[in-house]
């Protein structure tokens, strides 16, 4: 298929609900699925929870040299991505993208990825992830299709692949069977607001520090008082952007 790499194994689906499908457009296709071939990610992909197809955008360039980059317009330091290119393997990857899944462009200046937002991925269909490289991304063809954008934080990268691995893992592992422990989703970072509890395992005394107590007490419902007040102490301290958000009173 011209353009494509298909990543993964069989659908092992038995023919339920399609597979959650990841469409990526990418000047480096062989950086996929990279990590996220690895561990519970990587089985749910070799199982066919999920399908990834890695786009080569230079298989769309139109001269020998298959450029994808040009100088841009107004002068300034840098290339950017040529809207002719990118928009011949954004419409590939559209027709390869199930309905109803949104397509997306990382980059520093889009809306901030966060939990509820890879919620909100992981119930649709799909996604679709435009890999930016140089200066970025001619702004027509953005405009074009209707491209939103998507950062993953206040800093800047090489290139958007490494921001999409992130947003991927983030989506695949809320898929249903993916986690072992679905349960333990609602006790992580960013449920209900809150930064994660500390964690705790064998030996009971170690370095000469001690479990707190209340974790071998064996007294459930202190346990669950426990890990509340320190989940909302850690994200009063660490986070008290999120600690404001939860203060602040709901207007309806």
């Amino acid at each position: 298929m011209n353009g494509a790499k298909d990543i993964g194994g069989s659908d092992a689906t038995g023919g339920k609900a399609a597979p959650w499908r990841a469409v990526v457009l990418t000047i480096f296709p062989d950086m996929f699925p990279g990590c996220l071939g690895q561990s519970l990610v990587g089985k749910a992909l070799a199982d066919g929870v999920w399908s990834l197809d890695a786009i080569d955008i230079r298989d769309y360039a139109r001269d020998r040299h298959r450029s994808v980059d040009d100088v841009p317009f107004g002068g300034g330091p840098g290339m950017v991505m040529k809207p002719d290119v990118v928009d011949a393997a954004l419409e590939a990857a559209l027709a390869k993208a199930p309905a109803g899944a949104p397509a997306l462009y990382l980059s520093p200046r889009g809306a901030r990825f966060d939990q509820a937002r890879a919620r909100a991925l992981a119930a649709s269909p799909g996604v679709t992830l435009l890999c930016g490289r140089f200066e970025g991304v001619d702004q027509r063809v953005l405009d074009k299709r209707g491209i939103g954008e998507l950062s993953i934080g206040d800093f800047v990268l090489s290139g958007g692949e490494p921001a999409a691995a992130c947003v991927l893992d983030a989506c695949v592992r809320l898929l249903p069977g993916v986690l072992g422990a679905s349960d333990s989703l609602g006790e992580e970072s960013f449920e209900d607001g809150l930064l994660e509890y500390p964690h705790y395992t064998r030996p009971a005394s170690w370095d000469g520090r001690d479990v707190p107590a209340v974790l071998t007490s064996g007294h459930h419902a202190n346990i669950k008082a426990w890990r509340r007040a320190q989940a909302e102490k850690i994200t009063a301290e660490r986070r008290p952007d999120l600690w404001a958000k939860r203060a602040a009173p709901t207007r309806h």
